[in-house]
């Protein structure tokens, strides 16, 4: 094993063993939710969110590819292996700075599309089909837990349905005794929450792109040292 350091592909299989084991967490986690009626109901998960559960599947399997070739290259001496783990993570790589650049280019036309789907979501707030019933429905449950109202204009948003009891509350009924004018306002006879949710909605996707932004930039340190590890053990093995 002279040329190879030893600290270095030691150091290199643990990394990608963790690696490897999360990317399993991931997928057999992600797995379960998606086959699982029990584990759907106990998350409150619905089909529309599919589409975020397939894609963490797609995730924790390419973590797992990645981290069994690190493991295996860097324990075997492989070549091919180290060498596809470094084009892997360098594809990856890639594709996270071309996200955050289109992110930012396309800015507006992302706030135009997410402004043009609460508008169909407040079309459903004033429609009578069973299908809107069940967003309704829903909706109201949103609005209680984040006390706000409609989404883009408060009240006026429900139209003809402003009146109508879900359960034993009307629509945006201001929970509290004695209502705060901060949090509360007088319309059609009663107090309701005046804060449009549509507002709450876009404070929170605020909140949450810093979490993402932080994660992406850990995640973009660790795959360098990734690249750099890698491409140093694959160059000491050559030099064997």
């Amino acid at each position: 094993m002279a040329g190879v350091s030893g600290c270095m592909k030691y150091s290199m299989f643990v990394f990608n063993f963790l690696f490897w084991v999360c990317g399993s967490i991931i997928l057999g986690v992600s797995i379960w939710i998606r086959v699982s009626k029990d584990a759907q109901q106990e998350l409150n998960i619905d089909s529309s969110l599919f589409a975020g559960v397939d894609l963490l599947i797609a995730v924790g399997s390419i973590i797992m590819v990645l981290g069994f070739l690190g493991c295996c290259g860097a324990i075997k001496e492989s070549r091919c292996m180290l060498l596809l783990f470094f084009i892997g993570l360098l594809l990856i790589l890639i594709l996270q700075v071309t996200g955050g650049i289109l992110g930012a280019v396309y800015r507006s036309q992302i706030e135009t599309s997410l402004n043009k789907t609460l508008q169909e979501s407040v079309n459903s707030l004033q429609s009578s089909t069973e299908e809107s019933k069940v967003f309704q429905e829903k909706f109201q449950k949103f609005e209680i837990t984040n006390q706000c109202c409609g989404l883009l204009n408060g009240p006026p948003d429900w139209g003809k349905n402003f009146n109508s009891l879900f359960g034993s509350k009307k629509i945006c009924e201001c929970d509290i005794k004695n209502p705060s004018t901060d949090l509360c306002t007088f319309y059609k006879g009663r107090y309701v929450y005046k804060t449009p949710c549509g507002d709450v909605i876009i404070e929170y996707l605020k909140e949450h792109l810093l979490i993402i932004m932080g994660i992406a930039f850990g995640l973009a340190v660790i795959e360098i040292l990734g690249l750099g590890f890698s491409m140093s053990l694959y160059c000491q093995i050559q030099r064997k």
